[in-house]
């Protein structure tokens, strides 16, 4: 006989945590928990507010109906479903099937908040390559620049990557580069979605010599990957792009074009960020996987995060949004 459960979780978040436009005070999910036998499996069900097209709520209804057609034994059209869905309904099948290996990659490229002696603190550790995120795009583009270029500077064997989230015209992408000296920018591991349009964040690449990452641009309608001029790396965001299958088959195409890719997260809890690791060890072993997020949460879900001291919820303590069993 076979069981399907789902959990509905409420986390509490930092409360600096804000995206685009609005201040994000909690997290709000599913955990998909499938039985077949003595099999288990579960996923995570974690639309992104802002991000995400569908709402917690829809995904919660439209899990459900697809959990009733795997019950019953049907197929499940994963084109049909919304990505945060297909995700983690496709998660706890792989889990389930014995698919998903257990190690995960739990190497981070932490997040920099400006300070080069904490960065430093929390790079002295990392074995191999040191790299680092910053999110960029948020201030004036030439601060983003003259802070981008005194990291570079101080710690030489750095390799940054860094997130504009299509915030900057192409004026402002320009003064962002001329605030990095030429030498340092071969250090810049990639630059992800600088400018609106992906031919305006080209047109920058060309002409500062700085590389590009795909992050936004793989969820525009009807986008296909193709090499570019400039092109170094894809930042695959599951949660947002869709089932574990179209996840494989992206990150095979980038690959067979020289590409770099990078798994990572949209804010899922502890348990989602276990998960990637695994599907970042998994598919992408030579790279460090995007997972520095669990600060930003109060509590973790389940399965705690390495070496990460927040309080952890149970699932057993979430409460039961459906469950069902097969006739």
């Amino acid at each position: 006989m076979k069981h399907a459960t789902l959990y509905r979780y409420d986390l509490p978040m930092d409360s600096g945590v804000i995206l685009r436009h609005t201040r994000l005070t909690k997290r709000v999910g599913f955990i998909v928990e499938l039985r077949d036998g003595e099999g288990i499996g579960r996923g995570e069900i974690a639309p992104l507010p802002e991000f995400s097209k569908e709402t917690a709520e829809q995904a919660g209804e439209q899990a459900q109906v697809m959990l009733n057609h795997w019950l019953a034994g049907q197929a499940i059209d994963w084109d049909v479903l919304s990505p945060s869905v297909a995700f983690g309904i496709s998660m706890a099948m792989a889990e389930l099937a014995g698919e998903l290996p257990a190690e995960g990659n739990f190497v981070v490229a932490p997040l920099c908040s400006g300070d080069p002696d904490d960065l430093v603190q929390k790079l002295a550790d990392m074995p191999g390559q040191k790299v680092a995120k910053i999110k960029v795009g948020l201030y004036e583009a030439i601060r983003d620049g003259m802070v981008a270029n005194m990291f570079l500077e101080v710690i030489p064997d750095l390799l940054l990557r860094l997130d504009a989230n299509r915030q900057w015209t192409p004026t402002k992408a320009a003064q962002f580069a001329k605030y990095v000296h030429p030498a340092f920018r071969e250090r810049i591991a990639f630059l992800e979605e600088p400018c609106p349009s992906p031919e305006e964040s080209l047109a920058f690449a060309k002409d500062s010599g700085i590389g590009l990452a795909w992050d936004e641009t793989l969820r525009d309608e009807g986008f296909e990957l193709e090499a570019a001029d400039g092109l170094k790396a894809i930042v695959i965001k599951p949660t947002l792009i869709g089932g574990l299958a179209k996840v494989k088959s992206l990150v095979a195409q980038a690959h067979d074009m020289g590409l770099e890719v990078v798994i990572s997260s949209s804010l899922e809890s502890s348990f989602g960020l276990n998960q990637l690791a695994r599907v970042a060890n998994w598919l992408t072993p030579s790279t460090i996987p995007g997972l520095d997020t669990i600060d930003l949460f109060q509590t973790q879900l389940e399965v705690p995060w390495p070496n990460c001291t927040l309080p952890t919820t149970p699932l057993s303590d979430c409460s039961i949004a459906w469950q069902a069993s097969s006739q």
